[in-house]
């Protein structure tokens, strides 16, 4: 990977964040930190990250506000959500939001490091705001 890359982790948790952090520098990449949604953005717009890992749930400001604010905007990032919540409208709608993907926690560090991978290595990947709906199309019976 290339260490030209740039991943910004926005997560409150900060042995998560860290764990994180060591992984995706072994990975070659150059990865910020921000502890909030307030501080997220503004990382974002000072930063130009190339991915964001998104916490859904963080004190101030949550990972949703942060999808609504870049949703359709052409600075914008691919943004990954990662989250401790089980329902299904949540993951709807961050998928409506634009997110690449939704990984709930706990995961994998291999399902992480495969999906920022996936993503990077395909600039044609869809920013946030720029996902199609992937709700199954409905059936007249």
């Amino acid at each position: 990977m290339s260490a030209s890359r740039t991943i910004l982790i926005v997560d409150d948790d900060h042995e998560l964040v860290d764990g994180l952090r060591m992984v995706l520098e072994r990975q070659g990449y150059r990865v910020l930190r921000a502890s909030n949604g307030q501080e997220g953005k503004a990382v974002i717009y000072n930063q130009r990250p190339d991915l964001v890992i998104l916490d859904m749930m963080m004190p101030r400001m949550g990972g949703y506000p942060v999808l609504e604010h870049f949703k359709g905007k052409p600075e914008a990032p691919p943004i990954i959500m990662i989250t401790a919540n089980e329902g299904s409208r949540h993951k709807a709608y961050a998928e409506y939001l634009g997110v690449v993907d939704y990984i709930r926690k706990p995961f994998a560090l291999e399902r992480l490091v495969e999906t920022v991978n996936r993503v990077l290595q395909n600039p044609d990947a869809p920013a946030a705001g720029d996902v199609k709906d992937h709700r199954p199309e409905e059936t007249s019976t």
